[in-house]
C-alpha cells in the first residue's frame, strides 16, 4: 500500500469518477476526505471505512471561497496534514454559445475554474509550508479541444489546464507536483443522460470502441500521485479519442 496513512481530499467525490477515485485511494492504504454540495451517502462512508482507513465526509460549496477554505482547514484540523489533493467537483450547463446565458457561461466558471482555485489555494499553501504534497486537477479532454454546445465546460477545463500548469512551476520548488487528468468520454451519469444514438456515435469515433470506465480514471490520478518525477502534465483518458 504506497499510499499508506496519507491524507487525500477529493472534491465530487460522492459519485461517479470522484467515488471511483476516493474508493481507489482508500483502497492503496490512504485516508480520505469525500466533499459534495451537500450530504455525501452514508453507504459510501461505510464502504471505505470498510477498508480500514479513516473516512470524513466534509459538504461544502466550492465555488464559494470562504467554504472551500472551510473544507481545507478542517481536512488539516483533524488530520494535522493534507498529502493529496484531488480536484474533480465539476458540472456542466451546455448550450450553443450564441444562445447561452451569462449565468450558464458564469456558473460553469464559478465550480469548475474557480472552485479548483479556491480549494486549490488553501491546500497549496499548507504543502508548500509542508514541503510535500500532491494536488491532481481533473480537465477534460474538450478543454484540449472544444466542443459544439460546450464553449463555457472547454473553456472552464483549458483554464484548469493552463492552472496546473502554473502551479507545477511555483510548486516544484518546494517538492509540491501538480498535474492534470483529461478525461474523454466515461460512463457515468452525466453520460448516461446521452440518447442512444448520440452514445452510438460518439463511440464510433472513439478508437477504442467504448466509453472508459471510472476505476480507469481512478488509476490514471492515482498514477500521477506515485509517480514522483511527473508534474506539470496533462493525462489523457479517452480510449485514443484525441491521439
Amino acid at each position: 500500500m504506497l499510499l499508506t496513512d496519507k491524507v487525500a481530499l477529493v472534491t465530487g467525490s460522492t459519485r461517479g469518477i470522484g467515488a471511483a477515485i476516493a474508493r481507489d485511494l482508500a483502497q492503496a492504504g490512504a485516508h480520505v476526505v469525500l466533499n459534495g454540495t451537500t450530504a455525501v451517502p452514508a453507504a459510501l462512508v461505510t464502504e471505505l471505512q470498510a477498508l480500514g482507513h479513516e473516512v470524513l465526509a466534509l459538504p461544502a460549496r466550492i465555488d464559494d471561497a470562504d467554504a472551500a477554505a472551510t473544507l481545507v482547514q478542517a481536512t488539516l484540523a483533524h488530520f494535522g496534514r493534507l498529502d493529496i489533493l484531488v480536484n474533480n467537483a465539476g458540472i456542466t450547463k451546455d448550450g450553443l454559445a450564441m444562445r447561452m446565458t451569462p449565468a450558464q457561461f458564469n456558473d460553469v466558471i464559478a465550480v469548475n475554474l474557480n472552485g479548483t482555485f479556491n480549494v486549490t489555494q488553501p491546500a497549496f499553501k499548507a504543502m508548500m509550508k509542508a514541503k510535500q504534497g500532491v494536488i491532481v486537477n481533473l480537465s477534460s479532454v474538450v478543454g484540449l479541444t472544444g466542443n459544439i454546445g460546450q464553449a463555457n465546460y472547454a473553456a472552464s477545463k483549458a483554464g484548469v489546464i493552463g492552472l496546473t500548469k502554473s502551479l507545477a512551476k511555483e510548486g516544484a520548488m518546494r517538492g509540491v507536483r501538480v498535474n492534470a487528468v483529461a478525461p474523454g468520454m466515461i460512463a457515468t451519469q452525466m453520460t448516461a443522460g446521452l440518447s442512444a444514438s448520440v452514445q452510438a456515435d460518439l463511440t464510433q469515433a472513439i478508437p477504442l470502441k467504448r466509453f472508459g470506465q471510472p476505476e480507469e480514471v481512478a488509476s490514471a490520478v492515482r498514477f500521477l500521485i506515485e509517480n514522483a518525477y511527473v508534474t506539470g502534465q496533462v493525462l489523457t483518458v479517452d480510449g485514443g479519442l484525441t491521439s
